[in-house]
């Protein structure tokens, strides 16, 4: 098998769709942990080898090469010439600006699993506050019907909408897993995941609920 290399003096950093596959599943594989890993960091690593097998928990050097190749054809991974630092600030001052570039609406909220509103853009407090506790009610049914979803129809997905004539999402609900906790994305319209913005709200929000070491 041909040996893979690296490109010199780049910087591992997640793309959208790597960043959305990080956060939108609870369950865990080793490409996964990898992504959360990265996301754990203040800034963007190098791509070193050495690097590489340690966000990896890899030994073996062909092995993180294969795992690298692997996420780079899913096209989850990117290698930036300059390195990029994590989101600073509070998350109250951050996350409005990033929840409206991720909705051609600019309708979107983050709510926690007790159906609490962390941040908002565009929605009303009093629909916010109602959406948030809606998100808590499907979390309960996804949960109880789960077995039905996944292993009976072999539907994956967490996310729940209410649709139009057309099939067309009016609002959906999106789940987000972070260091072992459940927030939803309550967004009306489209939501435009393949965004940076993404990319810095996955950050952002592992920076600061995951722990060194999970």
């Amino acid at each position: 098998m041909e040996r893979f290399k690296l490109v010199e003096d780049l910087f591992l950093y997640p793309t959208p769709a790597g960043a959305y596959y990080a956060v939108a599943y609870p369950d865990s594989d080793k490409p996964r942990r990898f992504l959360l890993r990265l996301l754990q960091q203040a800034q963007t690593p190098a791509l070193a080898l050495p690097q590489l097998q340690s966000l990896m928990e890899i030994e073996d050097e062909d092995k993180a090469l294969e795992m690298l190749s692997h996420c780079q054809k899913l096209g989850w991974v990117q290698g930036v010439e300059t390195p990029l630092q994590a989101p600073a600030g509070a998350l109250e001052e951050l996350l409005p600006g990033l929840l409206a570039a991720i909705s051609d609406s600019g309708k979107v909220l983050l709510a926690d699993d007790q159906g609490f509103y962390l941040a908002c853009s565009g929605f009303p407090h009093e629909a916010a506050e109602e959406l948030s506790a809606l998100s808590a009610e499907l979390a309960t049914v996804h949960k109880r019907r789960s077995g039905l979803l996944s292993n009976n129809m072999g539907i994956a997905s967490h996310a729940w909408a209410i649709v139009d004539a057309f099939g067309a999402s009016q609002i959906g609900f999106w789940p987000v897993f972070v260091g072992g906790r459940r927030f939803v994305l309550a967004i009306a319209g489209t939501p435009h995941f393949n965004r940076a913005e993404f990319v810095s709200l996955a950050w952002s929000l592992t920076t600061r609920y995951v722990k060194k070491g999970d």
